[in-house]
């Protein structure tokens, strides 16, 4: 996995450790899905386009 060894990599240069187990690891190989998923939303949230329903969500949480 390109991704896993980049991470490790990145890891060892800034922070100066090596990735301590494989509890880790897989911690470090899922985060490449989790960067995929929010890639393939990338620009189809529109949550600033609806205010109004926004100030209505506000506003009854208020009440």
């Amino acid at each position: 996995m390109e991704f896993l060894a980049t991470t490790e990599a990145l890891i060892a240069t800034w922070h100066g450790i090596t990735t301590p187990n494989d509890a880790a690891r897989r911690l470090a190989a899922d985060l490449a899905s989790t960067i995929a998923g929010f890639e393939q939303v990338r620009g189809t949230l529109r949550f600033e386009d609806e205010p109004s329903s926004f100030e209505a969500a506000l506003a009854e949480c208020k009440e």
